[in-house]
C-alpha cells in the first residue's frame, strides 16, 4: 500500500504540472515569442532527458541508427504540432479555456483511434462524445450556444493542439519502436521536436529576446516539472498502476489549471465551470472500469 501510495502522489504531481502548464505559458509569452518559447521549452528538456538517459546508462545511439525516420514523424506531430498551436493559442484564450479544451483528447484519441487503427468504439464512448462536445461548446462560445461569434482564435488553435496531440497518441501505437525503452525512445522523440521547433524559430527571423524574472522563472518550471518530471513520473505511474488507471488522472489537469490560476487571480467562470463539469463527466464515463455482472448461483 505505501507504494501504491507514491505511485498516486507521482501521478497526481505530474497532473498538476501539466494544469501548471496552461497558465505558466501565458507568462512565458510576455517575453518570448511563441516559436521560441516552444524551441526553448524541448531544447532544454531534451537535454535534461539526454542527462537523465546518460545516468540511467540508456543505450541512445542504437535506437536512433534504426528509427531515425519514426522519431522524426512523431517529433513533428506531437512535440512542433502540438506546441506550436499550444504557444500561439494561449495569446489568444484563457489558460482555463485552453486545459478544458485539452481534457477532451482521450476521447479524441479514442476517436481516431477507431477511425485510422480499426478499433472498436464503445458504447460509452459514443454516449460520452456529444456530452463532451457540448462541454467544449459552452466553454468556447461562453455559454452563448449557436452564437459562435465568441469563439476566439485562441480556442480554435487550442482544437488544433487537441487534434495533434490524440494524432501523437494514435501514430505512437504503430510508430513507437519496441525496442529500447519508453525513456529512451521518448527522449529521442523530444529531441527530434525541438531541433525542428529550433530550426523553425531561427527561420522565422523572430528575435530571441532576453527573460525576466517572472517569464524565466515559469519556463524552468515548465522544463523541469512540466516536461520532464511530469514525464518521469507519468511513465512510473503507467507502469505500476496500468494505463488505464493512470488515465483516470488526466481529468486532473484542468482543475489543476484552475486551481493554479486562481492562486495567480485568474478565477474561472460559470460558464467555464458548467463546460468543465459536462467534459470531465463524460471523460470519467468512459475511464470507469467495466464490472462484469456476477452470475447468480443456486
Amino acid at each position: 500500500m505505501p507504494g501504491t501510495s507514491r505511485t498516486v502522489l507521482l501521478v497526481l504531481l505530474a497532473a498538476f504540472f501539466w494544469g501548471a502548464n496552461f497558465v505558466l505559458g501565458g507568462y512565458v509569452l510576455r517575453d518570448l515569442a511563441p516559436l521560441w518559447a516552444a524551441a526553448l521549452r524541448f531544447l532544454l528538456g531534451a537535454l535534461l532527458m539526454f542527462a537523465y538517459c546518460f545516468l540511467q546508462q540508456e543505450p541512445l545511439l542504437p535506437l536512433v541508427r534504426a528509427h531515425a525516420s519514426r522519431y522524426a514523424l512523431l517529433g513533428v506531430t506531437g512535440i512542433v504540432g502540438f506546441n506550436l498551436f499550444f504557444f500561439f493559442g494561449l495569446q489568444y484564450t484563457s489558460a482555463n479555456n485552453a486545459a478544458l479544451i485539452m481534457a477532451t483528447n482521450p476521447l479524441l484519441t479514442t476517436l481516431l483511434a477507431a477511425a485510422l487503427l480499426r478499433e472498436q468504439l464503445s458504447a460509452r464512448h459514443l454516449l460520452a462524445l456529444p456530452v463532451a462536445l457540448l462541454g467544449v461548446a459552452v466553454v468556447v462560445t461562453q455559454g452563448h450556444g449557436a452564437d459562435t461569434r465568441s469563439l476566439s482564435s485562441g480556442d480554435l488553435m487550442m482544437l488544433a493542439a487537441d487534434a495533434c496531440w490524440a494524432l501523437y497518441n494514435v501514430l505512437s501505437r504503430r510508430y513507437m519502436p519496441v525496442q529500447g525503452s519508453a525513456l529512451a525512445n521518448t527522449t529521442w522523440v523530444m529531441a527530434a521536436g525541438a531541433l525542428v521547433l529550433a530550426v523553425v524559430a531561427l527561420a522565422s527571423g523572430e528575435p530571441l529576446t532576453g527573460l525576466g524574472a517572472p517569464a524565466g522563472g515559469a519556463l524552468a518550471v515548465m522544463v523541469v516539472g512540466g516536461t520532464v518530471l511530469a514525464y518521469l513520473f507519468w511513465t512510473t505511474g503507467i507502469a505500476r498502476l496500468g494505463a488505464a488507471r493512470a488515465a483516470i488522472f488526466l481529468n486532473l489537469v484542468p482543475v489543476a489549471a484552475m486551481a493554479v490560476g486562481s492562486l495567480l487571480g485568474q478565477m474561472p467562470t460559470h460558464t467555464q465551470m458548467l463546460g468543465g463539469l459536462l467534459v470531465l463527466g463524460a471523460v470519467s464515463l468512459t475511464m470507469l472500469p467495466q464490472r462484469k455482472l456476477a452470475r447468480a448461483t443456486p
